[in-house]
């Protein structure tokens, strides 16, 4: 299987490509302008703020991530190994996501994951590396293929924000199921990603101020 990727000279044409396949993608993109390209650095700070941003607001996890800078400097996995429970409770940092930083701090620190590999490796590869660790699973995975390598062919069944505008778009019922959303984004294949993408820019132009959304990738 080979590696797509998309990148800052291709992403208008894929969008538009797209958008000839699902017209409602094309719709978005009228009503909105193309949305931006995304990306986050393949480094362990990206990793911490995915792992921040799990199940709670996008300020949230942002607030937390600049406490983690205030204290740190530079988010490196020794200075996380450092902090105490109570300086990371004091960066909004809950006893679960302090193990999960903790956790994959450590699998860096002893080599058993090495980020600098992933660019070369395939999504599936890159995905068992991830999700092996405690405190990283498909959504997590899904977002570092998609935000950071520039994976075109990815669609995050587990993201709240991309399901339900794809509820919306598509007038599903509110509680319509999971299996009814993949079946489809499949007929965005291989430009799923893409398609998410738009979704994104869909849902946080109706959803979030204008400030919040130029912070959503860091």
């Amino acid at each position: 299987m080979s590696i797509l990727n998309f990148n800052a000279e291709n992403y208008h044409q894929h969008c538009d490509f797209v958008s000839g396949i699902d017209p409602r993608l094309g719709e978005v993109i009228a009503a909105f302008g193309y949305p931006p390209l995304w990306q986050r650095l393949n480094k362990f700070e990206t990793l911490v703020h995915f792992i921040l941003e799990q199940q709670v607001s996008l300020a949230s996890a942002l607030a937390a991530l600049n406490k983690l800078k205030e204290r740190l400097g530079t988010i490196e996995p020794g200075g996380i190994l450092a902090l105490t429970e109570f300086q990371l409770r004091e960066c909004y940092c809950s006893r679960q996501k302090q193990l999960y930083l903790k956790n994959v701090a450590a699998a860096i620190t002893s080599g058993q994951l090495d980020l600098e590999a992933f660019p070369n490796m395939e999504d599936d590869a890159v995905r068992k590396e991830l999700i092996k660790l405690k405190g990283i699973g498909n959504w997590t995975a899904d977002v570092y293929l998609m935000f950071v390598l520039q994976r075109q062919d990815i669609f995050p069944i587990g993201d709240l924000a991309a399901v339900n505008a794809t509820r919306s778009l598509y007038a599903l019922e509110p509680g319509s199921a999971l299996p009814d959303i993949v079946a489809i984004s499949n007929q965005w294949k291989p430009y799923r990603t893409i398609a998410t993408m738009i979704l994104w820019h869909y849902y946080l132009s109706k959803k979030l101020p204008r400030k919040l959304k130029k912070d959503v990738a860091g």
